[in-house]
């Protein structure tokens, strides 16, 4: 009986070791470039972020419709190449944030095509 315990308590701790072995880590070499262009890839879709955030887009959004919750869900999907689309005609807006309402609605039509276009 004594053995029959050990045993069974032997084959638990295999199993127990086995179970919880880590999965086996992957490691490859990444290039300066690869690092870089994912940075400006995050530090774009922050700029476009925080312009959904801005009061003023915000109405705009509302007014044409979409919520605020649902276009950063958009944003958030996004491929790069798009946000950095987005993110460029933020940057060429005037300086101060002063917009005129075409520019406004341009750039939220923009933004709101490629949402649709997902």
């Amino acid at each position: 009986m004594n053995t029959k315990f050990s045993s069974r308590v032997g084959i638990l701790m295999v199993s127990a070791a086995l179970g919880l072995q880590a999965p086996a880590a992957l490691a490859e070499i990444v290039t300066t470039d690869q690092v870089a262009a994912q940075n400006q890839a995050d530090l774009e879709r922050t700029k476009v972020q925080a312009f959904l955030d801005r009061a003023d887009v915000k109405q705009r959004l509302q007014a044409l419709g979409v919520q605020g919750l649902v276009a950063k869900d958009r944003v958030a999907v996004l491929s790069d190449q798009e946000v950095h689309a987005l993110a460029q005609k933020i940057d060429s807006m005037p300086a101060g944030g002063n917009l005129s309402n075409s520019e406004l609605i341009l750039i939220l039509l923009v933004a709101i095509l490629v949402a649709i276009a997902l």
